[in-house]
């Protein structure tokens, strides 16, 4: 029963949706029947544009994801055990972060021109901010009966990271991780939507939308979607399969 009760609204929603469509001239353009979208799908999957620039989009949200995701690791991390670098770089970190990332872009473009690196550079940085805070946030929890019995068995630094301080901090990683998912597709369109367009499912769009064409837009929005909701399902799963040691009220 919860499962067909999740379907109710968007059913709802898709019949309205239909039912606007068929009122006049600009309803239809602007909510594109569902049959036409579907056959838009059909024609972009024939020609092979949609996987084409599928992949080119996905595979510039992994690469930014994962140089960003990395480097919010580490500088969380050393913020985290140094109170040098702590109060030398949380400062500028946080001055930066107010910034809204598109707001950097002639900046970025000044310094890597307007092509992949760019895009990457950008979206590497919507994916390092949560995971910078999160990180840093785990890391500097601190439970006093864990740090006593660290020194009552005289762990090491390394053993006391390993045992201690790292399966406190993962919930937090997760957290921050499963943040930049979202962050991450956002500016990996916007980035295709500002900079020179390549493979991407953010120029297709940008064309589609010179051409009228919302139907091919929409097909390429609802891709951008699909793909964020299933790199959220893969973070859920893992975070479930790296938290399994928490008791079930507890996640």
């Amino acid at each position: 029963m919860r499962s067909v009760k999740s379907w109710v609204i968007p059913l709802l929603l898709l019949a309205l949706w239909q039912y606007s469509s068929s009122q006049n001239a600009g309803h239809t353009y602007a909510f594109v029947p569902i049959q036409n979208i579907y056959n838009a799908f059909i024609e972009l999957l024939k020609t092979g544009e949609l996987l084409v620039n599928t992949w080119g989009s996905l595979k510039k949200a992994l690469l930014g994801f994962a140089f960003g995701g990395a480097a919010g690791l580490a500088l969380g991390a050393f913020i985290a055990y140094s109170k040098i670098a702590n109060a030398l770089i949380s400062p500028i970190f946080n001055s930066i972060r107010q910034v809204p990332l598109l707001g950097l872009t002639p900046l970025i473009a000044l310094w890597l021109g307007n092509g992949e690196s760019a895009k990457i550079f950008i979206i590497a940085l919507a994916s390092f901010y949560p995971l910078v805070i999160n990180t840093y946030q785990g890391l500097s929890h601190h439970e006093s009966k864990y740090q006593e019995l660290a020194s009552l068995y005289q762990f090491s630094g390394w053993r006391e990271f390993r045992r201690i301080r790292l399966p406190q901090a993962l919930p937090y990683i997760l957290t921050g991780i499963n943040l930049a998912v979202p962050f991450t597709w956002i500016t990996t369109t916007a980035s295709e939507l500002l900079f020179n367009a390549s493979a991407g499912l953010g120029g297709v769009m940008m064309k589609a939308e010179a051409n009228a064409a919302m139907d091919i837009l929409l097909v390429c929005a609802l891709t951008v979607t699909l793909l964020g909701i299933a790199m959220t399902a893969l973070v859920r799963a893992l975070s479930a399969y790296l938290l399994r040691w928490r008791p079930r009220h507890a996640t």
